[in-house]
């Protein structure tokens, strides 16, 4: 017997056969397409990651006695692979905005786009970026991200590498969770990974807070949600900001290139004024 389409209803794509076909002839690791009137990404295995660089990074991280920040092991490849689609499929049955899996094989992924075709999803880097001369709007945009969190952590889970980068905004206004190579809740306890999302986050913000003028104005919120925390994740929280206590002596200069004004911007945000030069 030959199953026929309903009447008005279109065939879905062959989305597995889009992929095989694509796949090897990408150049790219990422790429986006357009398949019939839907957008798609296709991500490709990269190359291995050496061990290496995460020793070096893990060295710090003891010397500095920091093991929320301990890197989390991505070596690339297929295994970088297996590891997203996990993960996208966990995260999307938890109700969280992100990409559908469509098609899945050893060495890529396609996956569909989160805004609507032929537009993008902004990342929160970008629009607060964008925003620097409205300190309102972008203070509305770190808030929402720091709600985008709690949504993440309240359902006993935790994101990858909580950049604002990876945070983007939806057409519909919500915010949408990309790239999970790795695995952090495979390394780390809940609560250190949790706290290493909020630590991630506010790295990556806290200085177009203060380039737009808004970080003073900022610090209260900050003040209110870590109350609000779980006492588990508000201990490696307040006890990882302490550690951080060196970063004051950073003076906030261009000269120092852009990640140690971040670091020191975050500083600012997290510590109570009383304990800052």
């Amino acid at each position: 017997m030959t199953e026929t389409t309903p009447p008005g209803q279109a065939l879905a794509p062959d989305y597995a056969a889009f992929l095989q076909a694509h796949l090897a002839a990408q150049p790219a690791n990422v790429a986006h397409y357009t398949l019939e009137d839907e957008q798609v990404w296709l991500k490709k295995a990269g190359p291995r990651h050496g061990m290496w660089r995460y020793r070096v990074l893990g060295a710090l991280a003891g010397l500095a006695r920091l093991d929320v920040l301990r890197p989390v092991p991505n070596l690339g490849g297929q295994q970088a692979i297996a590891t997203e689609a996990r993960r996208l499929r966990d995260l999307r049955a938890r109700g969280l905005r992100v990409p559908l899996v469509l098609a899945e094989q050893p060495d890529g992924l396609l996956l569909h786009h989160l805004g609507r075709p032929g537009e993008p999803t902004p990342s929160l880097g970008d629009e607060m970026q964008a925003a620097l001369a409205r300190p309102a709007a972008v203070q509305a945009l770190w808030l929402q991200g720091l709600l985008a969190l709690d949504h993440v952590h309240a359902t006993g889970t935790c994101l990858s590498q909580a950049f604002a980068r990876n945070l983007v905004r939806c057409p519909d206004g919500v915010v949408g969770y990309i790239d999970f190579e790795d695995d952090p809740a495979a390394s780390l306890p809940l609560a250190h990974c949790q706290a290493r999302d909020v630590l991630c986050y506010v790295h990556s913000t806290a200085l177009y807070l203060r380039e737009s003028g808004a970080l003073e104005s900022a610090r209260p919120l900050w003040t209110a949600w870590l109350a609000q925390r779980s006492p588990a994740v508000r201990a490696v929280l307040e006890q990882s900001i302490g550690r951080m206590a060196w970063l004051r002596h950073l003076p906030q200069s261009r000269r120092l290139g852009r990640d140690l004004q971040r670091a020191r911007a975050a500083h600012d945000l997290l510590t109570p004024a009383s304990e800052r030069p």
